[in-house]
């Protein structure tokens, strides 16, 4: 299928894709273009598109509009295992393995030879041993549990999977996310092999480095549309987070805040956080916060932040580091514990996360002050009540009442019903992911007056934002993060879009690495 294709011509062609749901439109008009043996970037902030076009092209999504050509030949798979039989196969961050089945038994699973009716497991086990040896992986047992071998190898044995399928096209979401250095460039080696094998590979990672390490080419999406296709030889790695965030990257885009210029040295540290880590996504991050400030965190999508904000909420524990506040050690194994000190968490995913969509405005607005609105385990209803309507006055919340229920609501009355909530507790601490994120600009506007106001309280915000101009708008300083590690900060006049991508980019000095 692929002898009538020179090496110039697309193995892959996808022209004119559009995708809705139902109030987004998720792709419009995208095209992507793949050559055999190359490795492809899929850039985009949070949003963009990226999985959406990658679950048209393996079938889990139908495609509105647009075509999609694969070998020269125009294809329409209807789910997964269409595109796989195709030569398409996809290795997810979380892998779809069987821990318990052998690693042979993974490689084959589902296309497993036979011999007389029965399966060959012999056969099995030596074309495992061949597949795995072609990799550099020849010391690995294949009759032991899946379970047992590393998450490398256990990345490895999926794209091993998908070579004995004689993929012509890998699509590897994240796959270094749980790696370590060492496991990484095994994985780069392997995708070498791959690339002399004439099999191409997209490649969506948040990780820039990689990017220019291992691809040839980057597709990049913004917003659900295509900004262009570049050749990474021609890009440096300002210029992509430029592309990607939609900024551009000249000093004149400079703006001043609009905020005081600078806190009172003197002011009270209400939480100071040190040598904060879990994991690989966040290593050693600190920061303080003083009360009424607002703290942007600035960073592109895995730099850390929302794993930041769950630690400071005691969602995720971490591995090392203390946190303090207002001059206190204090250890958060949960919420619960966070809530008592006065700390409030709007998450990034307010749908999944943050409303019950089938209960009032009422009941989500009240919910996390039940206990102080009960006598003897007996809710009064008349106080829930007038507490709602208090803060849908407070707040302009567009509403028929507080017995309307929260899913009928736009998405920027949604948020202030949100941070009701915590203000119903008089908060000390407020975290916000994302708090404009789907939200039109008039309830931007809205959303920000009430953080403003909040700090003016004496609340200490931390704010998390992928929009530069809100931060620049909104905070008092900006930590900037990278690949899980604080790369810099800046307050006051210090503060531009060029230095944030710049610290995004290169990290603390803003250098091109050599």
């Amino acid at each position: 299928m692929t002898s009538q294709l020179s090496q110039e011509d697309p193995l892959l062609e996808m022209r004119g894709i559009c995708k809705s749901f139902p109030g987004v439109m998720a792709l419009q008009d995208v095209c992507l273009s793949v050559r055999r043996g190359e490795v492809h970037a899929l850039m985009g902030e949070n949003g963009a598109g990226k999985s959406t076009l990658v679950k048209v092209l393996t079938g889990i999504h139908q495609k509105d509009a647009g075509e999609i050509l694969f070998c020269g030949k125009r294809i329409s798979p209807a789910n997964a295992a269409q595109a796989q039989h195709t030569g398409i196969s996809t290795i997810y961050q979380e892998l779809n393995l069987v821990p318990f089945l052998s690693v042979s038994e993974n490689i084959f699973i589902g296309r497993e030879p036979r011999k007389n009716g029965l399966i060959d497991w012999n056969t099995i086990k030596c074309r495992a041993k061949e597949i795995l040896a072609g990799m550099g992986l020849d010391k690995v047992n294949v009759e032991e549990p899946l379970f047992r071998q590393s998450v490398a190898v256990q990345q490895m044995v999926a794209i091993a999977r998908a070579v004995s399928i004689e993929a012509r096209l890998l699509v590897m979401d994240e796959p270094t996310s749980s790696l370590s250095e060492k496991e990484v460039n095994t994985l780069f080696e392997v995708i070498h092999k791959l690339k002399r094998q004439d099999i191409a590979v997209i490649f969506i990672s948040h990780k820039l480095d990689e990017v220019f390490e291992i691809c040839d080419k980057a597709t990049i999406l913004r917003d659900g549309r295509l900004v262009g296709e570049y050749s990474i030889e021609d890009l440096t790695k300002l210029q992509l987070v430029s592309l990607m965030i939609g900024r551009d990257t000249e000093p004149a885009l400079e703006r001043k805040k609009t905020v005081a210029s600078e806190l009172d040295d003197q002011q009270a540290v209400l939480l100071r956080a040190t040598g904060l880590s879990r994991g690989h996504r966040t290593r050693e991050i600190s920061i303080d916060i003083k009360t009424g400030e607002i703290l942007g965190v600035a960073g592109l999508l895995g730099a850390g932040r929302t794993e930041l904000a769950r630690i400071l909420f005691g969602e995720d524990g971490q591995d090392a580091g203390q946190m303090e506040v207002k001059g206190r050690n204090v250890s958060l194994k949960n919420p619960r514990d966070a809530i008592r000190l006065g700390f409030g968490f709007c998450s990034e995913d307010r749908k999944d996360e943050g409303l019950f969509p089938n209960m009032s405005i009422m009941d989500n607005m009240t919910m996390a002050i039940l206990p102080e609105l009960s006598r003897a385990g007996v809710l009064s209803r008349k106080a829930q009540r007038e507490l709602a309507e208090r803060y849908i006055s407070k707040m302009r919340i567009a509403t028929s009442g507080p017995d309307q229920l929260i899913r009928e609501l736009s998405g920027g009355n949604q948020q202030k019903v949100l941070l009701a909530r915590w203000l119903c507790k008089s908060p000390v601490f407020m975290i916000l992911d994302e708090p404009t994120r789907g939200i039109d600009v008039r309830g931007k506007s809205e959303i920000e007056l009430i953080i403003n106001e909040l700090a003016e309280r004496g609340v200490a915000v931390l704010m998390i934002s992928s929009e530069m101009e809100e931060l620049i708008r909104s905070c008092d300083r900006i930590a900037v993060l990278s690949e899980g590690r604080k790369v810099g900060e800046l307050k006051a006049n210090e503060i531009s879009e060029e230095r944030m991508m710049q610290m995004m980019a290169h990290g603390h000095d803003g250098q091109e690495a050599p």
